[in-house]
């Protein structure tokens, strides 16, 4: 399951930490399903992890949630320790349940028939985590617009792609006081994918030249005019080439048009533009999915790059409020 470092202008937890989010996701994720495939395979499921066992905990990543509420008043005191400090204070504050990014709580109102059926439940489950933590910090949160929870391209991107892959869903850059919204970037070990989509009915056919609009013909619609999608793919290759070379980032940028369910006919298309369609697509997908790299630093490198220039919107969570109330939180500090 790929990682969302970020969407939209939403504040990412990544962009607080870009070196250790990555890899603590996937340590945790990989815990909680050793867990899941235990008690499935034990028959302790419905025991567990059952909707209408109210009497049993959820799977947590940290101690239990009646420590969280003295952790929570110890960390407010911390404002002015170390950035390290305060993420391993986070990680005993979080077991708060009702807004916890950092927990998996699972439910299962039936018993999965397969291995396979308990591991897509579980992907579904992982998907509303990765909201989470795209979409809010230990004392911020953004308030996502609930169309992506129904997304499917995004969900598409998540579950279908490795954990080492980190993703940008629609981000938006501010550069030189302006607002550019992006498509899709596809960070894997080793490339920078900047992915725009071409889609709509199932099997249309696109006519691409260099003009600014292509022709979309399909045989149950008539002809349609649709913007070039050229001008999205290189305008965000042309950013995430700037950002690189700012930051020194040695990492290969690849260009591409993605039509999942129809065809592209694009004889003279720029040989830096690669054209995936329902011909070439499943060849792509596959071996993107058996990549085996783990995470390497130039990524990292990369997504941070690419985070220090994303615009973000965010609120202060109601329990960190006291934060801009020095004398009120210092009530809380430890002596």
């Amino acid at each position: 399951m790929a990682q969302l470092i970020k969407m939209q202008d939403y504040i990412s937890r990544y962009e607080q930490d870009i070196y250790r989010y990555p890899t603590q996701y996937a340590r945790l994720k990989k815990q909680q399903w050793d867990k899941l495939k235990a008690a499935y395979q034990a028959g302790e499921l419905d025991r567990l992890y059952g909707e209408h066992n109210a009497g049993d905990e959820p799977v947590k990543l940290d101690q239990a949630q009646d420590e969280s509420k003295s952790l929570m008043k110890k960390v407010k005191g911390m404002f002015h320790r170390t950035e390290r400090q305060e993420a391993e204070a986070e990680e005993l504050v979080m077991p708060d349940r009702s807004e916890n990014p950092n927990i998996f709580s699972l439910r299962f109102p039936f018993r999965p028939a397969s291995i396979d059926e308990l591991k897509q439940n579980y992907l579904n489950q992982l998907l509303r985590f990765q909201m989470k933590w795209g979409s809010s910090t230990l004392r911020e949160k953004s308030f996502v617009d609930r169309s992506f929870f129904l997304d499917e391209r995004l969900r598409f991107f998540l579950q279908r792609f490795p954990d080492t892959f980190l993703v940008l869903y629609k981000p938006i850059f501010l550069l030189k006081n302006a607002p550019i919204e992006v498509d899709v970037i596809l960070l894997t070990p080793v490339e920078a994918w900047c992915i725009t989509f071409l889609e709509a009915e199932e099997d249309a056919a696109f006519s691409g030249s260099s003009d600014r609009f292509w022709i979309r013909r399909h045989h149950k619609q008539p002809d349609k005019k649709v913007l070039n999608p050229l001008l999205s793919a290189n305008r965000m290759g042309n950013i995430v080439s700037q950002l690189f070379s700012l930051y020194e980032v040695n990492v290969p940028i690849k260009k591409v048009i993605l039509s999942r369910n129809g065809y592209v006919d694009f004889p003279e298309a720029p040989y830096d533009m690669k054209i995936l369609d329902k011909r070439t697509f499943p060849e792509w997908f596959e071996r993107m999915r058996a990549t085996q790299s783990p995470i390497k630093a130039q990524q990292l490198k990369a997504a941070q790059a690419l985070l220090e220039y994303c615009q973000t919107t965010s609120s202060m969570r109601p329990e960190w409020e006291t934060e801009h109330h020095p004398t009120e939180a210092n009530e809380h500090a430890e002596p």
